[in-house]
């Protein structure tokens, strides 16, 4: 099998097909993304999440594969949706949900769209040298960054009498802060925001003796042994164990190399379900049960991110059981989450494998996870063991 050859024709013949033109909204600008599995909208609503992410994944392609003038249209198109209709004067902060015309539907206390905003902001600048874009990535940044990391800037979700720390915000600075270097440049206060993330998910949420890596934890980096404190989310944290590797690869470092196989083994362990195949959802650090009813159906996106860190760490590390691992993985996820004839991934299965919907598109799902794994395991394929 051509690895190289097989995710490029996933990405160029089954997936982009399907979200492009059809995405585009012609009327109001940005994305569609709310789809059937035929490609009928389900729902005109828009994520401000997909407008950055669909518009990033994009100009990613635009600049790493061929300057298509309607890939560069299309992202510009996003981004002015971005800037025209989904900041609350308020405070400056983004919303989460608006209407297709970008009517204000829904906001949320935690701050992510900004980050999605900042690397389209990025990207945009290395495709068009736009230093307005530039400007703009590092603001969106910067507030993203402010709003998650200074005390007391987020409203508690609870009453505060159990606080807790969430490894998201960590990971997702570290590969914005990323993005930022890779196309506006190095910057000093980016390479400090990345050794702040990696430090705090090494010694925070990595638990080497219990060879697990947590979603949450106490402050102090404890485990909070109630439902919410003992939940391990195994996409999240192999995401996570990428976006290390991503790192390790960039400054060479071997014990960067080594804490991103470590996340990927432990959770690995943990989520693959070796009855049915696929990932788990949730699962428990002591194995009790779990509260969430879909904890053991299998979602798309962890299944993507799990593609990358596989087949990264065997070109990083030359260790065959990442390869098999691979294998396993991109057999059993084509298969069960293949469209069927119309392009695409399902978003959602039971844990048998079968569909728990038809939707390919959704508030949380568009063409961002499946894009990017296509696309990363494309580059990762043609270089071969070139990474170190």
């Amino acid at each position: 099998m051509d690895l190289a050859a097989f995710y490029h024709d996933q990405l160029f013949r089954d997936c982009l097909p399907f979200w492009f033109p059809r995405a585009v909204d012609e009327e109001h600008g940005g994305f569609l993304h709310c789809f059937d599995r035929d490609g009928s909208l389900v729902d005109s609503d828009k994520s401000v999440w997909a407008q950055g992410r669909m518009s990033w994944m994009l100009l990613t392609l635009y600049l790493d594969h061929e300057q298509r003038p309607e890939w560069l249209a299309w992202a510009e198109s996003g981004l002015r949706f971005l800037e025209e209709k989904c900041i609350d004067p308020a405070d400056g902060r983004m919303f989460f949900h608006v209407a297709r015309d970008g009517t204000p539907l829904r906001k949320r206390r935690y701050a992510y769209s900004e980050s999605f905003a900042a690397i389209a902001f990025a990207a945009h600048a290395a495709a068009t040298g736009s230093a307005a874009s530039a400007g703009k990535a590092r603001q969106w940044f910067e507030r993203f960054t402010d709003w998650n990391f200074t005390p007391g800037r987020i409203p508690p979700k609870f009453t505060g009498a159990r606080p807790m720390e969430g490894i998201g915000t960590r990971m997702i600075t570290l590969v914005t802060a990323q993005e930022l270097r890779k196309h506006l440049g190095d910057d000093p206060s980016l390479t400090a925001w990345i050794d702040h993330c990696i430090d705090d998910i090494r010694t925070l949420f990595v638990k080497p003796e219990l060879q697990v890596v947590m979603e949450s934890v106490a402050p102090d980096g404890s485990i909070v042994d109630h439902f919410d404190g003992r939940l391990l989310n195994p996409g999240h944290a192999i995401e996570a164990a990428w976006f290390i590797l991503e790192e390790a690869a960039h400054r060479r470092d071997g014990a960067l190399t080594r804490l991103g196989c470590d996340m990927l083994d432990w959770m690995w362990a943990r989520g693959w379900d070796e009855e049915h195949g696929g990932l788990f959802y949730f699962r428990d650090v002591y194995e009790k049960p779990v509260q969430e009813y879909w904890q053991d159906m299998k979602f798309w996106w962890p299944h993507d991110e799990a593609l990358i860190a596989t087949l990264m760490a065997h070109r990083m590390t030359g260790e065959p059981r990442y390869l098999a691992w691979h294998e396993k993985l991109r057999a059993w996820s084509f298969q069960k989450f293949g469209g069927a004839g119309h392009g695409e991934w399902f978003g959602y299965l039971h844990r048998d494998g079968t569909p728990a919907n038809t939707l390919k598109g959704s508030l949380w799902k568009s063409f961002f996870h499946h894009p990017r794994a296509l696309w990363r395991c494309h580059q990762l394929a043609a270089r071969g063991n070139a990474i170190t």
